[in-house]
């Protein structure tokens, strides 16, 4: 990327960001601040959520985090004031009519400056609440969320979070005029490949449970389709896509029309390199008994036994679990 000179479109510029507590948003701002330290400013938006100011906020859920590792040792003691130099933290909620920023003065320089908005604010809690989901995802009316509950099932819209960033996405187009538009849509986001650096993550996210309860003893067998596979990509791969897109799409010039708007469908699996179920979870297992999780003790992890169908699921139950009439103890 920075020797094709892309990342060089971003210097001088004044970026807004959303969602900055995000996972992939901190790998965004690491890797602007890192590879174009010429950034002229980034303003990164911070729901109010306690009494920490906005400047506390910022160091506490972003820059004090391991990811931010490598910038800190490369800035050594001026790491503080190159960060406050470069970065605004603003608070301010998506969900509200102009950004809830209360700073009149802040807002007006943002209106000024700005020339690029980096939207990561979202839910992605697949059964999330609706009225949440509609809040962050959606960001329009709150009547919405009786219309979701009715609208969803009638287009198959099978969870939350898929219908109200759908929403999101049909707001935008109603809304953009003019504007150029830029659509990213990852696959599932893993820990980061190779920057800043290997395995980095934050979070609960989709994958982690099913590999956590591998770690602590807690999946002993797995309803499913064991050749079944997961679209992934990692977080830094992800982050490099939406700068390319941003950069190729800069030039208001390539839009041809203002119903014109580009979407991007970013992931590595493919049908010659998959990464199925039952090899994510080999990979977690032979991890795990090299790397035990609780207290040195490897005994605990075995690996999971697969049933394709319910059937087959509950004949495991019962010829295992299931105490016969015969033998039940009388309380």
């Amino acid at each position: 990327m920075e020797s094709n000179g892309m990342i060089q479109s971003f210097e001088n510029k004044s970026i807004l960001v959303t969602g900055s507590t995000g996972f992939l948003s901190k790998l965004f701002v690491e890797k602007l601040l890192r590879v174009q330290p010429n950034v002229k400013q980034l303003y990164l938006l911070f729901r109010p959520a306690d009494a920490s100011s906005p400047t506390q906020r910022l160091h506490k859920d972003v820059t004090g985090k391991e990811v931010f590792r490598l910038l800190r040792k490369k800035h050594g003691l001026g790491f503080d004031s190159f960060i406050s130099e470069k970065v605004t933290p603003v608070f301010g909620d998506v969900s509200l009519e102009n950004l809830g920023i209360k700073d009149s003065e802040v807002e007006k320089k943002m209106h000024k400056e700005i020339d690029i908005v980096a939207n990561f604010a979202a839910t992605t809690n697949f059964e999330e609440r609706y009225d949440v989901a509609l809040a962050v995802n959606t960001t329009g009316p709150k009547h919405v969320m009786e219309l979701a509950k009715k609208r969803a099932k009638l287009y198959g819209w099978l969870i939350t979070y898929a219908f109200t960033k759908g929403m999101g996405e049909i707001t935008i187009d109603h809304l953009k005029g003019n504007l150029p538009v830029v659509i990213v849509r990852p696959t599932i986001v893993t820990s980061t490949y190779s920057e800043p650096f290997p395995g980095w993550t934050e979070g609960f996210k989709s994958l982690d449970p099913m590999v956590i309860s591998l770690g602590i003893g807690m999946l002993p067998c797995f309803l499913g389709d064991n050749e079944s596979f997961f679209n992934i990509i990692p977080g830094d791969m992800v982050v490099n896509a939406i700068i390319a897109a941003m950069v190729n799409h800069s030039n208001n010039n390539i839009f041809s029309g203002d119903k014109d708007r580009y979407v991007y469908h970013i992931s590595i699996s493919t049908h010659k390199e998959q990464t199925s179920i039952i090899k994510l979870l080999s990979f977690a297992y032979d991890y795990f008994r090299e790397n035990p999780w609780r207290n040195g003790d490897s005994s605990e992890i075995v690996k999971p036994v697969f049933f394709p169908t319910m059937t087959s699921f509950r004949e495991h139950i019962h010829t295992n679990f299931v105490v016969p009439k015969k033998d039940a103890v009388q309380l």
